[in-house]
This record gives C-alpha cells, sequence and structure tokens, in this order.
C-alpha cells in the first residue's frame, strides 16, 4: 500500500529559498525593462553594471583571429587543453603580474578559468560547513549568496543579513575598509580594489590581514579583479606582495574589466602550494591539491583561441593598448566624481577603481534613488542596499560606458537634484 506521505517529487536544496529576493543586477534589469516597456522612446543611459563598452583592442584581436585559424586546421587543431590552462599563458601571468613585484608565485600555482565571479563562489566548495565566514557589509553579493546555497548560514533578518555569517562593517568612518574581527573567522572574503565602494587597501592594512589569518589558521579570499585600476603608486596590486601571504591566501584576477573580456569570458585564480587547510581528523590538507582536483573534475579550461588572445595583452603592443582603455574608463570616473564633489555629494571611490560610491543626497533610500533616477533622469545606476545593509543609503555609478553618455548622464542627474 502507497503512504499517504509518499510524495515521488524530487526534493530541491532548501538553502536555495533563503536567498534574498533576484540577485541584484536581474533585478535592476527587471525594473529597467518594465521602465522601457512603458517609455519605448526613452533613452535609457546604464551606469550600473559593471559591463565594459569598449571593443577589443587590435592586438588581442589579432591574436584571437589566429587561434581561431589554428582551429580550422588539422595540423594546428586543439582539442581538450589543460583544464588549469595552457603553459604559455600561466607562465606569463606569472612573470608579468606577480614576479615582477616581488611576489613568489609560480605558473603551476595559476589556474585559468572563465570568470572570477564563478572560481570566488565555486571555491567555498572545498571548504567544509562548519566554517565560520565573514565579509565586508556592503559586499559583492556573490560571496555571501554562494554561501547561503551550500547551507553554511541561517535565515536573514529584516536588514538582509544572514544568521552564521560575521559581517565587516564597511562605512565613512573606517573609508569604507573592514576591520579585523573581534572574534575567530576561519575563512575571510576581502576585495581590493573594492566592489562597490571603489576604495582599496594599503599595505599595512593588508598585512594585519595576513598576521590575523596566520593567528587564527584562517584563510584569505582575495578577489583583485580590479587591480589593474589602481593609480596610486603605494598601493598594493596583490595581497602576494605581503610576506608571508602564501600561506593563508587565495587571490583571484580576471581580464574582464581591464582588458574587455567581459563576453570573451577569462580570468585566473592563484592557489600557492604552501596554503594548507584541516580535515574532520585534523590532518593538514594541501588546498592546492583540492582545487586542482575539483577545478579538474567540474571543469574542461578555457579555449585555446581566448587563452592565446588573452596572452596578448602581456605583449608590449597589448599592454599599451590596455593602459589606454583603462585610463579611458579612469577618466569616466574622475569627471562622476568631481561633478558629485562640486555638488556637496559625499563620495568615495573612482581613484583606484571604475566605480564611484556617492551617499544618497536628501536622506533617500537606495532603492528610492535608483528610482527616482531612472524615471526621471532614464540614468540607471546601482542600489547600494543590493549589496547588502551596509550599503543601504549609497549608490554605486559605473564609469563603464562612452564619454558622451556619462557627460549626458551628469547634466540630466543635476536637472533632478
Amino acid at each position: 500500500m502507497t503512504s499517504q506521505f509518499f510524495n515521488p517529487m524530487a526534493q530541491i536544496n532548501d538553502n536555495f529559498l533563503k536567498l534574498k529576493a533576484g540577485y541584484l543586477f536581474p533585478e535592476i534589469a527587471r525594473r529597467v525593462k518594465s521602465y522601457q516597456d512603458e517609455h519605448p522612446d526613452a533613452k535609457i543611459i546604464r551606469l550600473g553594471i559593471g559591463d565594459v563598452v569598449k571593443s577589443l583592442t587590435p592586438t588581442i584581436a589579432h591574436a584571437f583571429h589566429e587561434g581561431v585559424d589554428e582551429m580550422t586546421s588539422d595540423s594546428s587543431f586543439r582539442g581538450y587543453g589543460p583544464e588549469q590552462g595552457y603553459a604559455f599563458l600561466r607562465e606569463l601571468i606569472a612573470k608579468h603580474d606577480f614576479n615582477s613585484r616581488g611576489a613568489n608565485i609560480s605558473a603551476d600555482e595559476i589556474f585559468i578559468s572563465d570568470g572570477s565571479k564563478c572560481d570566488s563562489g565555486n571555491i567555498q566548495e572545498i571548504f567544509g560547513l562548519n566554517n565560520v565566514i565573514a565579509v565586508s557589509d556592503p559586499v559583492y553579493p556573490v560571496y555571501v549568496d554562494t554561501n547561503v546555497m551550500a547551507g553554511r548560514t541561517g535565515e536573514a533578518n529584516q536588514q538582509g543579513q544572514y544568521e552564521g555569517l560575521v559581517y565587516m562593517p564597511c562605512c565613512a568612518e573606517n573609508n569604507f575598509t573592514p576591520e579585523l574581527p573581534q572574534s575567530h573567522v576561519d575563512i575571510i572574503y576581502l576585495c581590493s580594489p573594492n566592489n562597490p565602494t571603489g576604495t582599496v587597501m594599503t599595505r599595512d592594512q593588508l598585512k594585519a590581514w595576513v598576521e590575523y589569518a596566520k593567528k587564527e589558521s584562517a584563510i584569505i579570499l582575495f578577489d583583485a579583479a580590479y587591480e589593474a585600476f589602481i593609480s596610486e603608486a603605494d598601493k598594493p596590486h596583490s595581497i602576494y606582495e605581503i610576506e608571508g601571504a602564501r600561506d593563508v591566501a587565495i587571490e583571484f584576477r580576471s581580464f574582464s574589466k581591464s582588458a574587455g573580456f567581459t563576453g570573451v569570458r577569462c580570468a585566473f585564480t592563484v592557489v600557492p602550494k604552501t596554503l594548507m587547510a584541516k580535515s574532520e581528523t585534523g590532518a593538514e590538507v594541501s588546498v592546492h591539491a583540492l582545487w586542482n582536483r575539483r577545478h579538474c573534475t567540474k571543469f574542461n579550461g578555457v579555449c585555446y583561441p581566448v587563452q592565446k588572445a588573452t596572452a596578448a595583452i602581456y605583449s608590449e603592443a597589448g599592454q599599451s593598448e590596455v593602459r589606454g582603455l583603462i585610463k579611458g574608463y579612469m577618466e569616466n570616473a574622475a569627471l562622476v566624481r568631481d561633478r558629485f564633489l562640486a555638488r556637496g555629494l559625499k563620495v568615495y571611490g573612482g581613484v583606484n577603481a571604475p566605480y564611484i560610491w556617492v551617499q544618497a543626497p536628501n536622506g533617500m533610500g537606495s532603492w528610492d534613488l535608483f528610482d527616482k533616477l531612472l524615471h526621471e533622469a532614464q540614468v540607471v545606476g546601482t542600489p547600494g542596499a543590493g549589496f547588502g545593509a551596509g550599503g543601504e543609503g549609497y549608490f554605486r555609478i559605473s564609469a563603464f560606458a562612452h564619454r558622451e553618455n556619462v557627460l549626458e548622464a551628469l547634466d540630466r542627474i543635476e536637472k533632478v537634484f
């Protein structure tokens, strides 16, 4: 006899039900589409999502074409490549991004992937569910949401903060830089230059974090996706510029924003071989070995033409062209920053990162400001509340736009306020 309680339906992972509403950027897209449907003739200027607008540079595009051409001949065709990435690219990265800055990182500690967003979310799979996780607030949503999905948290409170996570407040008083936790944590997410606030950590601040991680036997997950935008010479581009960081940190990098690869997809993660963690029995385990196992099991590598195009970034011509892209976006950031400051707004970021973090005027809420700018100026930004409770009352403007659109958006915004 079939039990009245028998249910043949597959069961979901209930942790997904803890997630608050939709992911931030799809929610923005939904609101923009709704407005566009009602106002089909409106010219909307998008300064919200951090998507680039400038095309691939000639040197990179030429290498991309060469890679594709190689794939059209049996003699040069390549099938499955190394899951960790081709040696020619990993060696260039090690030399130019790390060794040149005095960071002791070898090519075989670098894992090529299709995005640092994926890696910063996927990395938590190799760590146990009982780890105490620390995140900044405000924070890039992926860090929080992927840990919620995994089951490391309880429910969210009315402010959107999840039980079980340690939140490190980032506010104007501490220059939006997270302070060391007062209690023990096991895994720490840090992002510098920071998304969303645009602030960057100093060498002394990173040194304090490395020392804390050593003392607590913690691991730092360091997101440096925007390091190419750092303009101040005294600011570190990598956590591995800090002595001892190899033993406590994993670093994520991306070519999406610096080289225009948001639609091409190439990034990398660095996992030093000296980084260790413990099993349930207390045995030391190589984190590098675990990530390599996970990477090889769930990923088949970035395609060859993309990796060849990425390698071209490190040529002399490629470096010059990429610097030109970055310069253009950072000039946009300076325009936004200066115009907002001139109007008496409180502004952060925009110096070492392509994001400007501005306090909403007149005590407005983040989503209220979003709707006001969309409906009255046809300008899209990103509400700070979408990055966590600590972002309420702030707004992020992206410098990834064509110059004429930035100037027009600023003129429209000034007419609203």
